[in-house]
């Protein structure tokens, strides 16, 4: 016997923030998954959305801060957050999508300690939905868990992932590939070229490129437990050899 999974038909509604912070192995999941995508550019589109005619919510990363309400599209998109827990619509919240869910949902957001970057391992209470990694961080905010919520995973510095009904919050990026990463890089370098905060952003590049693969089956394994077991919109299916 062998299994396979059976997704059906879903729609999902990706949250960009800025053109910085695609989807990237996120779209090739939901390919995969056939499943009926839309992208809302929140910073650029400024459209009241309905996240009630959708299965599956992913607000992803972004360069702002969750608890900075000076963002003008903060409180949108804080709303839609909102109607989608108060409606059950699964939300899949990644890194930034995962703090202002939060944030959204009663928890607070701030500035971490220090900033976490690079591929780093988490200590993880649920191995089967999230692995301890080492999973791709690059971030310098942190949030508490809301009340209600079920810690899965921690560094020191704060919160790695939480599961509140159907909903799935993660503090790092599985959706990166190694484009993102080399275009974070150049981003966040020295005009001069030098590294910034001690990274050693040449040996991240490299480590990223030989992890690839891996991070790629770990993001899909993340992603396909979350669909299965959390979000409850795909089945295992039992078939013959």
């Amino acid at each position: 016997m062998d299994e396979r999974f059976d997704s059906g038909s879903f729609r999902a509604l990706i949250i960009e923030h800025e053109r910085a912070t695609p989807g990237g192995l996120l779209y090739d999941w939901l390919d995969g998954r056939h499943a009926e995508v839309e992208n809302l550019r929140i910073d650029v589109d400024d459209r009241e959305v309905d996240p009630t005619g959708y299965d599956l919510v992913v607000p992803l990363g972004s360069e702002s801060a969750a608890y900075d309400d000076a963002i003008p599209w903060i409180e949108r998109e804080k709303r839609l957050l909102a109607r989608a827990a108060d409606a059950d619509v699964p939300i899949l919240a990644i890194c930034f999508g995962a703090q202002l869910l939060a944030r959204v949902l009663g928890g607070r957001c701030y500035r971490a300690e220090a900033s976490e970057i690079g591929w780093l391992p988490v200590r993880t209470r649920d191995a089967q939905l999230v692995p301890e990694g080492p999973w791709f961080q690059w971030h310098f905010d942190t949030f508490t868990v809301p009340e209600g919520a079920t810690a899965l995973a921690e560094t020191d510095l704060g919160p790695q992932a939480y599961v509140i009904g159907r909903s799935l919050g993660v503090q790092f990026h599985p959706e990166v590939t190694s484009a993102i990463v080399k275009a974070w890089v150049r981003g966040y370098r020295h005009d001069d070229g030098a590294d910034r905060d001690g990274l050693e952003l040449d040996a991240l590049l490299r480590e990223t490129h030989e992890r690839a693969e891996s991070a790629r089956e770990s993001s899909r394994r993340l992603f396909d437990t979350y669909l299965e077991r959390v979000a409850r919109l795909m089945r295992r299916e039992r078939v013959d050899a």
